[in-house]
């Protein structure tokens, strides 16, 4: 019998005044049975540092004709594409070639190796910008992770400041591309 995905459940106040976006969101989030609460969490904060109307989760880990979260236009383009940890060049290109924006979160601990044996490769895709996550940063959102979660989620000066109940995590990326 196949494994099935678990259901979280996240609802979030989000104010990001660097792009004057105001939301309630109730989200239901599927973490596939391979994918572990690190990556869901790294997934969860990709989504509110690019929150707009009709952005969506991708299908899970195991779809590989589909971004792990997307913003596609009315007219069926490809807005935005965001992956998620450290992808071969080929998975990339592909994206690249699809949509207008490509954004990759980094945050393996592996990530400083794989930078610096992929960075040339990745110069010559202007619609790609490459972000990475802190080990501590990952390490901090994992303890957070529960299958229903109630955030407050502020975004100023490119700085996530996340608060569930009285604890406040500030959540940065380091800019690789």
């Amino acid at each position: 019998m196949a494994l099935k995905a678990t259901i979280y459940k996240a609802n979030i106040e989000l104010a990001d005044m660097d792009r004057h976006y105001y939301d309630s969101l109730n989200l239901t989030i599927a973490k596939h049975p391979s994918e572990t609460e690190k990556r869901l969490m790294v997934r969860l904060i990709a989504f509110l540092l690019n929150a707009q109307p009709e952005l969506t989760f991708g299908k899970g880990v195991s779809n590989e004709d589909e971004a792990a979260i997307s913003h596609t236009d009315y007219n069926g383009t490809i807005a935005l594409w965001i992956e998620l940890g450290n992808l071969d060049e080929k998975r990339l290109k592909k994206a690249c070639t699809k949509a207008k924006e490509v954004k990759l979160y980094c945050y393996d601990t592996s990530t400083p190796v794989w930078w610096s044996q992929n960075a040339e490769k990745f110069k010559s895709y202007n619609n790609l910008t490459i972000e990475e996550f802190t080990p501590d940063t990952v390490t901090a959102l994992e303890k957070l992770a529960d299958r229903n979660m109630e955030f407050q989620v502020s975004i100023q000066d490119s700085q996530l400041w996340l608060t569930s109940g009285d604890e406040t995590l500030l959540v940065t990326t380091k800019q690789l591309k």
